[in-house]
């Protein structure tokens, strides 16, 4: 590689990590806890995942959402076959994807659950939206373990593959729960239709002020359905290549925490949004980073 692209890679790291910095202090805290030879790559994933939401969510004068996710798409292509990205977070995803063997398959199935929801903005059942997640979260979570590591045969990889599509169905359900009103207001609404109607709940319930009782008793059951996925998940941390297990393990804590914040109040997740204090992550980031110094230490003696 070139002087210039050696450079232009390296600022497109950083750009990634800035973008995780700013839209994903949760996980942000998290992956500090890794060894700093594998952040970046995390970060590049993160940051790729969070540029392609944005021009989904975020409208752009003259040019259409559509328009611009087929030229992200575009960019994306010719840089998985070899050629340098035009943006950042391509040219850091491309290298990601080259150094680490991950499927570029999984890459063009989050792009394409990205562009579904340019035109659906409803799912009649768990299963419906389950399919969505596939693209739209289990991917990402099957291309980041490569990067942490998993020791042991192909059945232990297997095993943890599985373990990680639950614990992105885990993240995405909470962000779902959480941000319910805001993606009302983007006219989208994620959570099951089935699941509305046996609470007795319309989508236009969701532009009130303050949750009412059904959509209290709605949010409470999507509140156990995304514990049950946590469940399903934390095994799989224990698969782990040791000094990447306190990253997850801080964010599995950290991002169930918030189904704790939805509960503390009453499930109104409209008139306030549930958040983890600054204070709290930084008591469990800090334990975290305590567990990984002794798994490095270990790994490395």
């Amino acid at each position: 590689m070139n002087t210039l692209r050696s450079a232009q890679l390296s600022a497109a790291y950083r750009y990634c990590r800035k973008l995780n910095a700013q839209h994903g202090r949760t996980f942000f805290l998290a992956t500090t806890l890794l060894p700093a030879e594998r952040r970046r790559y995390v970060h590049a994933l993160y940051g790729f995942a969070r540029y392609a939401d944005d021009l989904v969510d975020r409208p752009s004068a003259g040019r259409p959402p559509a328009r611009r996710l087929a030229e992200l798409r575009s960019d994306v292509e010719e840089a998985l076959s070899g050629r340098y990205g035009s943006h950042p977070v391509v040219r850091a995803l491309s290298d990601t994807v080259h150094t680490y063997d991950i499927d570029p398959d999984y890459v063009r199935a989050f792009l394409d659950s990205m562009e579904s929801d340019l035109s659906v903005d409803r799912y009649a059942s768990f299963a419906d939206l389950k399919t969505y997640m596939w693209g739209s979260a289990c991917v990402v979570g099957l291309e980041l373990l490569p990067i942490l590591g998993v020791p042991g045969d192909p059945s232990r990889a297997k095993a943890a593959a599985g373990h990680a599509s639950d614990l992105a169905i885990a993240f995405q359900l909470t962000n779902f729960i959480r941000d319910v009103a805001e993606d009302w207001r983007r006219g989208r609404v994620y959570l099951p239709q089935d699941s509305l109607a046996a609470h007795a709940v319309t989508g236009s319930m969701f532009g009130a002020p303050t949750a009412s009782p059904q959509v209290r008793a709605l949010i409470a059951a999507e509140v156990q359905r995304a514990r049950c996925f946590y469940r399903r998940a934390e095994p799989g941390i224990a698969m782990l290549d040791p000094v990447s297990q306190d990253c997850v393990r801080t964010a599995h804590q950290l991002y169930g925490e918030i189904l704790d914040e939805v509960e503390r109040l009453d499930y109104d997740v409209l008139s306030r949004r549930a958040a983890v204090s600054i204070r709290r992550r930084v008591i469990v980031g800090a334990r975290g980073f305590g567990r990984a110094w002794q798994a490095r230490r270990r790994a490395s003696g």
